[in-house]
């Protein structure tokens, strides 16, 4: 499997992934990442969470401690521990650091030994869920027999370089993985809620952070999570507004904290201050992140990481759209409310203001739409 790309892009295919894990538990899969978003395939801390207040609960297979690589074989599929739930092994590649930095030894050594690691795995089959150039070169590294892509992909070049091309048909870039991932085995893929891992670290230390951070830290208050970021400017909803929300779903009883990425301190203590101090800012890395995530029972964002986070996990989310398309690349599968005015179109130039569409909505919208989904009267203080 190889998808590089950004963490919303790494989260749209694993869906597919996951899918493929359950029609298969015997098969060995292994997955090309950036270094950056390893952790939303395999936690740093390689063992069972055990934790009582998580959303499921740990199988047997995980209340011992995990190896640290190639943990499922053709012999044994019933292990599938929380800390690495879909793939075997993790092949990292930082492929956009060789981009800027083509002509060092750094470079090429890296490069041998992405190489060496996929020849020896020996796979049967590569899926390029990227669609670029780049992720299909390093997929033709791997050797491997069959090579299956889209036949109309991201970068029409790396076409060429597949030796099977799925023409499909979903508009939704999750239903376009799956179809490409239901051709190894000519088989139609359901889609499968992905599957992301524990962290007991991060378990940890969520569950200590907001019981310092929320005042009072009531599990009673529905813990809505906002994301003011996003990768460039077009698509940032204004953050005078995002304090607003948060100010108001204060007044009715939630707990609202807001994300910052790498980067967006500022954006996070532009969003407090305009909620009056009703919202408290957080720094996760993505293990933290995964673990306050399934902890919240609202996220609202733009068409950013955090927001794909959410949705996968199965969280309720209200995204604010603008330049992108949420037919395409938003929330899938679960329960959402995407706000997007009808005259936006789809423009992914890097542009630093707002896009106009994204301004006419308002945070009345924003506030109803979080209501409708939370299920609740937030001023009871029932947790949905």
């Amino acid at each position: 499997m190889v998808r590089l790309g950004a963490m919303g892009d790494i989260l749209h295919a694993l869906p597919a992934v996951t899918a493929l894990r359950a029609a298969h538990p015997e098969w060995f899969l292994g997955w090309v990442v950036e270094p950056r978003w390893a952790e939303l395939l395999r936690a740093r801390d390689q063992t069972s969470t055990g934790l009582a207040d998580c959303s499921s609960t740990p199988s047997e297979d995980v209340q011992r401690k995990a190896q640290p690589q190639d943990h499922r074989r053709a012999n044994s599929p019933d292990a599938t521990p929380e800390w690495m739930p879909v793939v075997d092994r993790v092949h990292l590649a930082g492929a956009k650091g060789w981009g800027r930095r083509p002509l060092i030894a750094a470079t090429w050594r890296e490069v041998r030994r992405v190489k060496q690691e996929l020849r020896e795995a020996e796979y049967d089959v590569c899926l390029d869920l990227q669609g670029a150039v780049r992720s299909a070169w390093i997929g033709r590294w791997a050797g491997a027999r069959r090579m299956i892509g889209e036949d109309d992909p991201r970068e029409r070049a790396a076409r060429w370089l597949f030796s099977e091309r799925v023409k499909t048909q979903g508009r939704h870039v999750i239903e376009q993985c799956l179809e490409v991932a239901g051709r190894v085995a000519s088989e139609t893929l359901p889609f499968t809620a992905a599957a992301l891992p524990r962290d007991a670290t991060a378990e940890g230390w969520c569950r200590e952070w907001l019981a310092a951070a929320l005042n009072p830290p009531d599990r009673r208050r529905p813990l809505v999570l906002l994301n003011p970021g996003a990768g460039w400017g077009a698509k940032r909803w204004p953050t005078d507004r995002y304090g607003k929300v948060a100010a108001a779903l204060a007044r009715m009883g939630c707990s609202v904290v807001v994300n910052a990425g790498p980067g967006e301190a500022d954006l996070a203590a532009a969003v407090g201050a305009a909620s009056g101090g009703a919202a408290v800012a957080v720094s996760p890395d993505i293990s933290q992140l995964i673990a306050l995530t399934r902890r919240a029972a609202l996220v609202i964002a733009g068409d950013t990481g955090p927001l794909h986070l959410a949705n996968a996990l199965g969280c309720p989310v209200v995204g604010i759209f603008g330049p992108t398309d949420p037919c395409r690349n938003g929330p899938f599968g679960s329960k959402f409310r995407n706000l997007r005015h009808p005259e936006s179109r789809r423009d992914h130039s890097r542009l630093a203001d707002p896009e106009p569409g994204l301004l006419t909505i308002s945070v009345d919208a924003v506030v109803e739409a979080a209501l409708e989904l939370m299920g609740t009267d937030a001023a009871t203080g029932a947790r949905p």
